[in-house]
């Protein structure tokens, strides 16, 4: 007679590996409770996100709808940032306005035939307006000649328009004067420089404190001083409208 064999007995309860297996997911389960318990959930910038993606256009125009807890260096970084581009747009307006002042003056002298005594161009001090002698003054004087006046009332309208500061320099030729009023070419020119000043304050209500009036004398000529030709063109006054970016070299 044969032995029949017996299946294996169960134990009783769970089997072993689900034992492992709980202790490990309590473990998690205890470990994202602590997380949890540890953490503080800000319900208003909760919010604050959930509205930002409501409007997308939030996030075009502020990089982050909640506020910083340490906003000086950022806050500092977007006011430099604005005023970088405040100066900017100003530069380009200013440079803009400029130029407009340069076309507007040469098709007036081109209108009016004076651009032959008459050079207006624009340089890296600003426009610069160059007007020969006979177009302002009777030789060796400093009093301004009517017909002249057409153009400085010009200059005067369009100076109206803008803040920049001017200044009128006075130039000669080489050759020495001597007279009651004028002992020297310094002070011919300078006296030429401070008529055409006064006429522009006098009748376009000009601040005084935009302008300054150089004399130069002799010094500075554009031409070699060796004859009746070039005399008369180092004989002139320059208008310089100045470009605010400009810085004159001490």
């Amino acid at each position: 007679m044969g032995f029949k064999r017996r299946p294996p007995q169960v134990p009783p309860g769970a089997p072993r590996w689900m034992v492992t297996f709980s202790d490990l997911v309590t473990l998690i389960l205890v470990f994202f409770i602590l997380l949890f318990s540890m953490s503080q959930i800000d319900i208003i910038k909760f919010r604050a996100v959930a509205e930002s993606f409501r409007d997308r256009q939030t996030l075009d125009f502020y990089p982050s709808i909640i506020p910083f807890e340490h906003p000086t260096e950022m806050e500092e970084e977007e006011n430099q940032q604005d005023t970088e581009s405040k100066s900017n747009e100003g530069d380009v307006e200013e440079e803009q306005s400029l130029n407009n002042l340069l076309t507007e003056i040469q098709a007036f002298l081109e209108q009016n035939g004076m651009d032959d005594v008459i050079v207006a161009n624009r340089t890296e001090r600003g426009v610069v307006l160059v007007l020969q002698e006979q177009v302002l003054f009777e030789s060796g004087e400093a009093e301004i000649v009517n017909n002249s006046n057409a153009f400085l009332d010009k200059v005067g309208t369009l100076l109206q328009s803008i803040p920049n500061l001017v200044k009128v320099e006075g130039h000669t030729d080489n050759r020495p004067i001597s007279t009651a009023r004028f002992p020297s070419n310094w002070d011919l020119s300078t006296g030429r420089a401070s008529s055409v000043i006064r006429y522009l304050i006098t009748n376009y209500s000009l601040d005084p404190t935009r302008f300054i009036a150089i004399g130069y004398g002799e010094t500075r000529p554009i031409v070699p001083n060796n004859g009746p030709e070039n005399w008369s063109k180092n004989r002139r006054v320059e208008i310089v409208i100045s470009d605010p970016k400009f810085k004159e070299e001490e």
